[in-house]
């Protein structure tokens, strides 16, 4: 099977992708075949020896230099430069061939399949991403009030399936530019906050315990689930680990559980 998988990142991140990527092929399928097509401003300093590594996973290396003509009307600054756009802006950006593809973040651990995910069936949705769990959608209601949309749902953008063929003929740039141009002042955090205020009503909602396990919130999980995600729970369904915050399990200082595990993948993959 061909799984289409989507990254942004520059030159100091291709380390921390290259460990999601280790951790996808060593919890695949032998026969998954993976293409990587990786957005970014312009070609990585080691664009040939990451291409090397890659094929030694059986994965194929696509680089999107992004053009800069897509920018011209869009609202540029410090706290909102091009990259903010760029998973929104998909399928501006990729081949017109594709379908389909898997965007995550650069400080993801898969640790189970996640073909089935990849299979999910988007026919009726622009995306498919999760809502993280806390008690009472109290994130859900709080940022319907602050995002003024219609629905209590608020997505995490840092594993979103997209559905590119949908997206060509709903995803709108100058949408979307209007958006931050009009609400910069409120936007958290801009590129989620905006496929939320636009698109969360698009969006096939998949288990976060499953799919976008925030690891900072794992007494929340356990709490919410009455000790059943336990643990051992995690390690045999759990597909992917999210470390969000700023506490990075690759930091010197990072010895919980889940750290300890994302750097054994991280040690691992420097065999590459």
């Amino acid at each position: 099977m061909l799984i289409n998988l989507l990254f942004a990142v520059d030159d100091k991140f291709v380390d921390r992708m290259l460990v999601t990527l280790y951790s996808i092929r060593q919890n695949s399928p032998t026969d998954n075949q993976y293409a990587v097509y990786v957005l970014q401003d312009q070609p990585f300093n080691n664009a040939a020896t990451l291409k090397q590594k890659l094929q030694r996973l059986d994965m194929t290396y696509h680089p999107v230099i992004v053009d800069d003509k897509l920018f011209a009307n869009a609202p540029l600054s410090d706290r909102y430069p091009r990259s903010i756009y760029y998973r929104l802006l998909a399928s501006d950006l990729l081949p017109t061939d594709l379908d389909k593809v898997l965007y995550l973040d650069a400080d993801i651990l898969a640790i189970n399949d996640l073909t089935p995910l990849y299979q999910t069936d988007l026919t009726d949705s622009l995306y498919a991403a999760a809502m993280h769990t806390d008690f009472l959608n109290l994130t859900g209601t709080f940022n319907q009030f602050r995002l003024d949309t219609a629905t209590p749902h608020y997505f995490n953008s840092g594993v979103l399936l997209i559905n590119l063929k949908r997206a060509r003929q709903v995803v709108d740039a100058d949408k979307i530019f209007a958006v931050i141009r009009e609400h910069h002042d409120e936007l958290l955090l801009p590129d989620q906050d905006v496929l939320n205020k636009l698109y969360a009503d698009d969006t096939q909602p998949v288990p976060d315990v499953i799919y976008n396990y925030d690891v900072r919130k794992n007494l929340t999980y356990q709490a919410t689930s009455q000790g059943k995600w336990d643990l051992d729970w995690v390690i045999r369904h759990t597909v992917f680990l999210h470390y969000c915050g700023t506490k990075k399990p690759w930091l010197p200082n990072a010895t919980d559980w889940f750290a300890f595990l994302y750097k054994h993948y991280q040690h691992q993959s420097k065999r590459l």
